[in-house]
């Protein structure tokens, strides 16, 4: 034993106990650093390569697609325009197709509402379902929704066509695609900004 110089008592032991406790904190200082580090890389692979470099040039090709001629889709043609295949995402509602691809960040692959992209999203829409269980992958005619599922269809239809370009309609089984003109093309899409 020694004195430490204010009048207290040091011991070995004292001395090999408040290393470990240095050790320790230390240790314990690494890991949680290390955790934090794990966490900011994973929210940057998560969010930051969507609205990062590669997300920017994403959306600045989809800006740069010139507007769709308009035409009717199959559910086949309609899932081509899912974001993954084609750079342009497309999805119908209450039997309306909708260009949705400027609002990429929530309706492309990564996005929130991706599973919509390239489909009839009617059913999830009126139910609030965001499950792939929740849409068809045949034709669906909304035929068992109750009167408020079929409002809020209607309301969503609404919201869209306020917001995105109308591009055509979704054909039924066995229904034959319109003829559209240039010019009501021209005048749809003048008429909508």
């Amino acid at each position: 034993m020694a004195d430490d110089g204010q009048g207290r008592l040091r011991t070995e032991e004292g001395r090999a106990s408040g290393a470990a406790l240095a050790g320790g904190e230390v240790l314990l200082s690494v890991g949680l650093l290390a955790l934090a580090l794990l966490a900011a890389y994973r929210l940057y692979l998560r969010w930051g390569a969507r609205n990062g470099p590669g997300g920017a040039a994403r959306q600045g090709e989809a800006a740069a697609l010139p507007r769709m001629k308009r035409r009717d889709f199959s559910l086949e043609q309609l899932r081509e325009f899912d974001g993954a295949r084609n750079p342009r995402i497309l999805l119908a509602v209450n039997g309306k197709v909708f260009d949705v691809t400027k609002g990429s960040k929530f309706y492309g692959p990564e996005g929130p509402y991706g599973i919509f992209a390239g489909r009839d999203a009617s059913r999830g829409l009126a139910t609030f379902c965001l499950d792939k269980d929740a849409l068809r992958d045949e034709y669906d005619d909304l035929s068992d929704l109750n009167a408020v599922q079929m409002e809020s269809v209607r309301e969503w239809e609404m919201q869209f066509k306020e917001k995105y370009d109308y591009v055509g309609r979704l054909l039924k089984p066995g229904e034959e695609p319109s003829e559209y003109t240039d010019e009501e093309d021209t005048k749809d899409h003048t008429k909508q900004e």
